[in-house]
């Protein structure tokens, strides 16, 4: 599927049926050969965009995968870097494509849940790219806390979000469609496997950054274009922690 190196037909159902943690596993040594991996010109645009709000000592990629958003740490991060993932596989992964280098920030890898964040208030930037579907709407809040208690007062939480599809466009049924079936699967299927694209709502993420103690902007990433209507086609949200 998707191209030579990217996983099979047969792959992609094994890890359909299977676990949240078991499928991101089992998928880790092709991800990177898949479209789910976060387009290098969106992480780009985040990195253009988060350098003029530094300079930051610490940065904590939240639900690292194989570490595309660790990348943009080390290039906006002066001292340390840490992604952390539930994957056990994707972890991996990660090591082998960021080893240590000389120069810029140490890179540590933690595995953990990330509604059980192991840290202190240590972080001066936490970025998390394209992980939120893996989370119910009731886990949203947790989450947030958890980012927060992660971070020292003045410190941010960034991450990119897009404008949802037009409806009735090829894109907006695409997506319905995929949330259809997985919610068929995981009502008639176990364990289940959480991964939705229409319940990361943008009013419903604000409210719940308020709720967990941020004060949240949004900065409109102008680079990745703009809609028909002249609005963007995404922005990053920026919450501080007081």
């Amino acid at each position: 599927m998707f191209t030579e190196q990217g996983p099979t037909l047969r792959e992609l159902a094994v890890q359909a049926l299977s676990s949240t943690e078991r499928g991101y596993d089992l998928l880790a040594p092709k991800f990177d050969h898949t479209p789910y991996r976060t387009p290098d010109r969106v992480l780009d645009s985040v990195t253009r965009a988060l350098e003029p709000l530094g300079p930051f000592g610490t940065g904590l990629d939240v639900c690292c995968g194989t570490g595309a958003g660790v990348g943009v740490l080390r290039q906006v991060c002066r001292d340390r870097v840490t992604g952390v993932d539930f994957s056990a596989g994707m972890l991996h992964q990660a090591r082998a494509a960021l080893p240590p280098r000389d120069g810029g920030p140490v890179v540590d890898w933690v595995r953990a849940d990330a509604l059980a964040l192991p840290f202190a208030p240590a972080f001066d930037l936490a970025l998390s790219i394209g992980a939120f579907g893996h989370f119910l709407p009731a886990d949203r809040f947790g989450l947030f806390a958890e980012v927060y208690g992660s971070l020292r007062p003045g410190g941010r939480f960034v991450f990119p979000i897009g404008a949802p599809p037009a409806v009735g466009s090829r894109a907006y049924w695409s997506l319905l469609g995929f949330d259809a079936a997985m919610r068929v699967r995981n009502a008639v299927w176990r364990p289940k496997f959480i991964m939705y694209y229409r319940t990361f709502r943008l009013s419903e993420v604000l409210d719940d950054l308020t709720d967990a103690g941020f004060s949240v902007r949004l900065m409109a990433l102008t680079d990745l274009g703009q809609r028909p209507d002249g609005s963007p086609r995404a922005r990053l949200v920026v919450a501080t922690r007081e």
